[in-house]
């Protein structure tokens, strides 16, 4: 067998291969992207719940919050430019991610709040600075409100958590239907969930999509719960104002899953609040523009130092 025949033959037999084997693929190639950002994955069972997490880096601690239907890798491109400054803590939330299934947990604002608290308590952690995304961004905002002695700062990406960021034609749809691009039923839906929630549609591979497609549908009934318990959560606006640590609050521009003329309310739950409104970009910053989410957020971090 020729050389070219021989590689063309292992070309075909990795094609088959990453066809029928998505997930393999996505974890050997979630695992390296990691690497790359100066990431390591660690573990913790904080009430009876296994919480994956990912930590590396540098400095004062900064935990980072992913959104609904995320997992902590959606922060995985950022990290890099934030490990030489920060210590990161990014966990997968029970529910999502690696993290535990347990339809029988509660999923509230307040109960996950209080898993993160314990994670940090077990990590030896007391003084954080806080960041999230959408539903992360809810429980970033939420603990800073519950723990104001230990929270130093707040990064507020596409936050849900207030009246006017619901007030959009896909969580109506939601509302009316039961349905949404972030509830998938069926695998090859993936690529709606990215067109909802991107401008910028972020690089992946053909067997990423298909391995967090399948994902996705396997939680499609526990989700649909995690959706409900979350649109119930009382609202940061019904329950908060002047939370003492500074924030900041950044939307992309073009955000279709929540209202980007949020902002102004979300910031208002805060003594100190900057926004900074991103033109082109939908409601995952970090993946869609990372080095300027990261290069704002740095610049805004010395201005508070």
């Amino acid at each position: 067998m020729s050389i070219l025949l021989a590689v063309a033959v292992l070309a075909a037999g990795l094609a088959v291969w990453s066809r029928l084997a998505p997930e393999a693929w996505y974890r050997a190639g979630i695992q390296l992207e990691r690497r790359l950002s100066g990431l390591r994955s660690e573990a913790a069972v904080v009430e009876g719940l296994r919480i994956p997490y990912c930590t590396g880096g540098q400095g004062e601690p900064l935990l980072l919050i992913h959104g609904f239907a995320g997992d902590r890798d959606n922060f995985t491109r950022i990290a890099r430019y934030l490990t030489p400054h920060y210590r990161l803590i990014i966990p997968d939330l029970p529910g999502f991610g690696e993290a535990a299934r347990a339809p029988e947990a509660g999923y509230m604002m307040t109960d996950q709040v209080r898993r993160l608290h314990g994670l940090l308590t077990q990590l030896g952690i007391g003084h954080v600075h806080v960041g999230g995304n959408s539903m992360g961004g809810f429980l970033a905002a939420q603990y800073a409100a519950t723990h104001p002695e230990l929270v130093r700062s707040v990064w507020l990406l596409d936050p849900a958590g207030t009246l006017k960021a619901y007030d959009q034609p896909l969580i109506h749809h939601y509302e009316a239907t039961g349905e949404m691009p972030l509830l998938l039923q069926d695998p090859r839906q993936f690529d709606t969930l990215i067109d909802a929630t991107t401008t910028v549609r972020p690089w992946l591979p053909g067997f990423a999509r298909r391995a967090l497609g399948l994902r996705a549908a396997r939680d499609y009934t526990l989700h649909c719960e995690l959706m409900r318990q979350m649109r119930i959560s009382p609202l940061l606006d019904e329950q908060f104002r002047a939370i003492p640590a500074p924030a900041l609050v950044v939307w992309g521009e073009q955000d279709r899953v929540l209202n980007p003329e949020a902002a102004g309310p979300t910031a208002a739950l805060f003594r100190d609040a900057s926004i900074r409104i991103m033109p082109g970009i939908g409601h995952l910053p970090m993946l869609e523009d990372p080095r300027s989410t990261a290069a704002d957020y740095l610049a805004w971090r010395q201005t508070k130092s």
